[in-house]
């Protein structure tokens, strides 16, 4: 299978190092990872925003570029679920619907479709998982604690599986961050509250690493970890699972 690598801006700007843990833990796995370089951003951002036609175009380049791949894997829950719901409206019926089926995000990915089952691999760490809400309740990637229905959590799964890390339970384990997008913006203050209350409930429980599948949302969390100037590292999932390599190759 090929598999197209989309690294969205937030990410290609801020966090670089975890699009390259994403593409090293894909290409470990055998797979054929592609990244095209005329990608930019899905769009999601004047969505937010409430002016989702201005992001049309966006979405017919992202269509150009990746409808060719047996599945395109993201390290983001909320670029994700923009695409999977807004495509349809800008473009064409039989690819939109090509890219809808073809796009996950990594952790999906790597239970639905490669059903990973982890290796030899350590990381020695407290580890605090933290809920994005576009994937909870959007790609329904964990069971939304409002709903009376079977746990799961695809995430938590992929992170059980590496040796020696330590996943502490949390009080509110899929609770908003606050971040929100551009509602980190216009609504400041109960944004940074929302996600002092996130931070707290993870250090309170001995959390030394903060992980998730969305790091916008692991963005806003460190810009108030950095603040407030407390020891705890903000990693994507994908960046764990390629430390954990590392560290492995390490001692070897």
């Amino acid at each position: 299978m090929n598999v197209g690598l989309f690294i969205p801006c937030y990410i290609d700007q801020f966090y670089p190092q975890t699009g390259v843990a994403v593409y090293q833990v894909l290409r470990r796995l055998g797979l054929e990872v592609d990244y095209p370089t005329q990608q930019t951003c899905c769009g999601q951002p004047v969505a937010n925003a409430g002016f989702a036609s201005y992001g049309a175009d966006a979405l017919r380049l992202f269509a150009e570029n990746f409808a060719k791949y047996d599945f395109i894997v993201a390290p983001s829950g909320s670029c994700v679920l923009h695409i999977k719901e807004h495509i349809t409206h800008y473009v064409e019926a039989a690819t939109a619907e090509k890219v809808r089926s073809s796009i996950y995000e990594f952790c999906e990915f790597l239970t639905d479709v490669l059903t990973y089952e982890g290796d030899d691999f350590r990381f020695p760490y407290r580890v605090g998982l933290h809920a994005g809400c576009h994937g909870v309740r959007g790609l329904r990637l964990s069971r939304a604690s409002e709903l009376n229905i079977p746990d799961f959590n695809k995430p938590r799964n992929l992170l059980l599986q590496v040796k020696e890390l330590q996943l502490v339970e949390l009080d509110r384990p899929d609770e908003c961050c606050g971040f929100g997008g551009t509602f980190s913006v216009t609504e400041e203050a109960v944004s940074v509250r929302m996600g002092e209350d996130r931070i707290d409930d993870h250090v309170n429980h001995g959390a030394q690493v903060i992980t998730g599948t969305d790091m916008s949302c692991l963005m806003h969390l460190e810009g108030i970890i950095r603040h407030r100037k407390l020891d705890v590292r903000v990693m994507h999932v994908a960046e764990i699972l390629d430390e954990a390599w590392q560290l492995h190759h390490q001692q070897v």
